[in-house]
């Protein structure tokens, strides 16, 4: 029976269709990860959004990804096709079965929202906003507990491990990820570096990068165009890479030797950067413990006071 979602159009020709649907969405994310340079603009759209927030698809309408990825929802609906499905439901669908065994914290989070935004006799007071932020930043934290790659974060104290210099870069948002990661890897005897590219000296800050070294790289959608070419500059000096992102479809991820991936909450369009901190914070307990560091001997420097 031909498929009623939505007509043919020239972003979906039954050459670009799968012949059957993935059997689970951890294959679907796979597959998406694999055609993803292949895919139309709007489409990249989607499968970024789908990767960064696959545990959000569940219970997301289609009015409310095609609204996060500026699309119609009809493109939604090719999406889906693309991958072997009838329609956007039955993708969906792959999502709810593999999460509803899953705690759902980002689940009540968007139904919160959704009843507050919907609720037009109720004005939101101060600790209600508050509140909703906190909520985001949980489920965030969640999240990451939840889907943490082992064996990404076991490559990853060793690449700190074994660098002779690290050097760590972070622009806008993710500076101050970056300045923190730095405070806490300087407690160990490693030589290491914040890239803050003052003066617009990313280049002159990173010439000196060595093939033994490492470079830290922490970036989120939209990705900073000085953090990849602070990693282009690494990748042509082969140093090693490490990556913090929220996606294995990040521009980032083709250039990293490990990746590590946070997907924050998010409320009133601010996204939480707890979640990246907490992450990074694990990093340094990590290597601190394989240094073997007596991390609760950590303390200022003598003579300086908070």
């Amino acid at each position: 029976m031909p498929r009623t979602d939505q007509p043919a159009t020239p972003e979906t020709t039954p050459h670009d269709v799968l012949a059957s649907a993935p059997i689970n969405a951890e294959r679907l994310l796979q597959m998406i990860t694999e055609q993803y340079d292949n895919l139309p603009r709007q489409l990249k759209r989607i499968a970024s959004y789908i990767s960064q927030q696959s545990d959000r698809i569940m219970v997301d309408r289609i009015s409310d990804i095609a609204g996060e990825c500026e699309v119609h929802p009809s493109a939604i609906v090719r999406f889906s096709q693309r991958f072997g499905f009838s329609g956007f439901s039955e993708m969906q669908a792959l999502f709810r079965e593999a999460y509803t065994h899953k705690t759902t914290p980002v689940r009540n989070y968007q139904q919160r929202i959704r009843s507050m935004i919907a609720n037009k006799s109720h004005k939101a007071s101060a600790a209600d906003l508050a509140r909703e932020c906190v909520h985001s930043t949980l489920s965030g934290i969640e999240r990451l507990g939840a889907e943490l790659d082992e064996a990404a974060f076991e490559q990853a104290v060793e690449l700190v491990v074994n660098a002779d210099n690290i050097y760590v870069v972070g622009v806008r948002r993710s500076f101050a990820v970056a300045d923190y990661l730095v405070y806490n890897l300087q407690h160990t005897n490693k030589r290491i570096h914040l890239i803050s590219g003052l003066g617009g000296s990313y280049r002159e800050q990173m010439r000196s990068v060595r093939a033994n070294d490492l470079v830290i790289a922490i970036s989120f959608t939209p990705y900073g165009k000085e953090t990849q070419h602070c990693l282009r500059i690494a990748q042509n000096h082969q140093a090693k890479t490490l990556i913090i992102t929220d996606s294995n479809l990040s521009p980032l991820a083709k250039r990293a030797s490990t990746i590590l991936l946070v997907n924050e909450g998010s409320s009133f369009a601010f996204r939480s950067l707890s979640a990246t901190l907490c992450l990074c914070q694990a990093l340094f307990i990590a290597v601190a413990y394989r240094l073997e560091l007596k991390v609760d001997e950590i303390h200022e420097q003598l003579g300086f006071d908070d």
